[in-house]
């Protein structure tokens, strides 16, 4: 599976290895988590996200993914979630970005005017013969959300002003009509521009409004799977997935938290994608929550407080991650793409 190439104009005298970032959902906290496991991926091993062969994000995790594509270093993602200061090229782009973002919405917003939801009879029918995941129905029946993805997004498009970026970036939603999972960005899926694929994929149940494209309703990526890893399997073998998971835990200490539930399944829905990964022969680093980090991040996945406390954690935590000895083999596999 190693390849000679060529990443952003730096030659290697050695085969590279292929390498897939696959970054999941987990809302503001999951994108503080996503900053602090990036941060701590670049210190320990050199290897710099942007370089990655492919990257795919859900929800919180595809606006990470896009601000990666768009160019922005580990270094200045985690920097900016912690309010420190960011590198010229880092502060060029947020400048950009801040000229295209709009006004939060109010809490009011959020209960008013909710409609309720007709689920596709698709889903119904699916859901009856066992086709259709729980979560996929549940968000089928629930009402649907009044607040616009909007304000999520509008920060992307002064990024993008060509369409699609050229290096692969692939981001997960879900057909409302049929529950089927789509993947913005690869062949045979619907085209549309990063900002709209990203607000499909963020529009969460109940909360945000389904997003429309050519007449159909999409919504979180997140109701199929927190993390859609097994979206690579079958594809041209990667010799390494790395995996950023904010809403699973790892370990096996039960927590006594409300969140703790959710959390098991969300960690037993990735080691079933991790298991399919790993029977093609590839290197897989799942970067899970802590007990710490859970700690930190709390039962709000939309609280900005917890920014700066949570990115800290998941760059120690990922550190740390990187040491063991399951790592290893992958660990030195990303530092050979160092770059000069």
């Amino acid at each position: 599976m190693i390849h000679l190439g060529r990443l952003y104009g730096v030659c290697y005298p050695w085969p590279v290895p292929r390498i897939a970032l696959v970054l999941g959902a987990g809302g503001i906290v999951g994108h503080a988590f996503h900053a602090g496991v990036l941060g701590g991926l670049a210190d320990a091993t050199g290897w710099d996200p942007r370089d990655a062969d492919v990257v795919v994000g859900t929800s919180a995790g595809s606006v990470v993914g896009a601000l990666v594509r768009a160019g922005f270093s580990a270094a200045d993602l985690y920097a900016d979630t912690r309010g420190a200061p960011m590198s010229p090229d880092g502060a060029r782009l947020t400048n950009a970005r801040a000229t295209g973002q709009g006004p939060i919405p109010k809490r009011s917003d959020v209960a008013r005017n909710r409609r309720p939801s007709v689920p596709g009879r698709n889903v119904l029918t699916g859901a009856a013969r066992g086709r259709v995941r729980p979560g996929v129905l549940a968000a089928a029946l629930m009402p649907e959300g009044v607040v616009s993805t909007e304000y999520v997004v509008a920060g992307l498009r002064p990024l993008f002003p060509d369409g699609w970026p050229r290096d692969p970036f692939w981001v997960n939603a879900v057909h409302l009509g049929d529950g089927r999972r789509v993947t913005f960005g690869r062949s045979g899926q619907p085209a549309v521009d990063v900002p709209t694929a990203v607000a499909a994929s963020c529009a969460i149940p109940s909360f945000f409004e389904p997003v429309a494209i050519d007449g159909e309703r999409y919504v979180d990526g997140g109701v199929h799977s927190p993390t859609n890893a097994d979206v690579l399997a079958g594809d041209d073998p990667y010799d390494v997935v790395l995996i950023s998971s904010p809403m699973s835990i790892a370990g096996r200490s039960v927590r006594l938290s409300p969140d703790e539930p959710m959390r098991r399944l969300a960690r037993l829905a990735l080691t079933r994608e991790v298991r399919k990964l790993r029977v093609e022969g590839t290197l897989v680093v799942a970067f899970q929550a802590t007990v710490g980090v859970a700690a930190e991040m709390g039962l709000n996945a939309m609280d900005p407080s917890r920014r700066a406390p949570v990115a800290l954690h998941a760059y120690e935590s990922a550190i740390r991650r990187l040491d063991r000895v399951d790592a290893r083999e992958a660990r030195e596999l990303l530092m050979k793409t160092r770059r000069a």
